[in-house]
């Protein structure tokens, strides 16, 4: 009989996927031993952050939870062509942008209206306080109804934008990603990213412009 212990092998018991582990870790270890629970602890670590970003980005709750179950049934088919040392994140932004695209033109009738029909802005607007309105805190007790009002009329606008603008907003303010994340995801270059979010930003300014929420002093 023999006896002889593979020590090349961690114990099962340790490799067990826990919330220590990176989203790289994760995605190995379904790659390279098939483990259910590493693409389960994947999927729950992202189904907060990935849903939101498809839900802004479609506009529509149930295609957006289409295009997140779509999103990770590519992760699965897909996952052998993942290499060790490449980032999870902005690939999971990939694929889930190019679900998000795919899912718009198989339903028409959802597709954003009048994304290209705006003129753009000439003039040279407060692009620092425009940004603010991304990130800034929550308002006090006596701003809350107009800073409400400001957020959904900042949404709306940002559902208006061409889609080429509308993406990189997405990305980079609504989901954190930095630019050249977001840069590797539409596979375009950094400097592109960054004028497609200064003409966003005129335009978005524009729109709360003539709105009559921006106010002047």
């Amino acid at each position: 009989m023999n006896s002889t212990i593979d020590q090349s092998q961690p114990p099962e018991a340790d490799r067990i996927p826990s919330a220590e582990w990176t989203d790289e870790d994760l995605l190995l270890e379904y790659q390279q031993r098939g483990d259910r629970r590493a693409f389960e602890q994947l999927v729950h670590r992202y189904e907060g952050e990935l849903y939101s970003y498809l839900r802004r980005y479609l506009g529509d709750a149930q295609m957006a939870e289409d295009a997140f179950q779509t999103t990770f049934l590519q992760v699965h088919l897909k996952c052998d062509q993942f290499e060790s040392g490449r980032r999870v994140r902005p690939w999971l932004y990939t694929v889930a942008t190019n679900q998000a695209i795919d899912l718009q033109r198989r339903n028409r009738r959802h597709k954003m209206v009048s994304l290209d029909r705006r003129p753009g802005g000439n003039g040279e607007d407060d692009v620092a306080a425009l940004i603010e309105l991304f990130d800034s805190g929550e308002p006090g007790p006596v701003e809350q109804s107009e800073s409400a009002e400001l957020g959904r009329t900042v949404r709306h606008g940002v559902d208006q934008l061409p889609e080429l603008l509308k993406q990189v907003v997405l990305l980079v303010y609504y989901q954190g990603l930095k630019y050249r994340e977001a840069a590797n995801i539409l596979s375009i270059p950094v400097g592109t990213v960054k004028s497609r979010l200064h003409c966003a930003v005129h335009k978005l300014g524009e729109a709360l412009t003539q709105t009559d929420i921006v106010q002047d002093d």
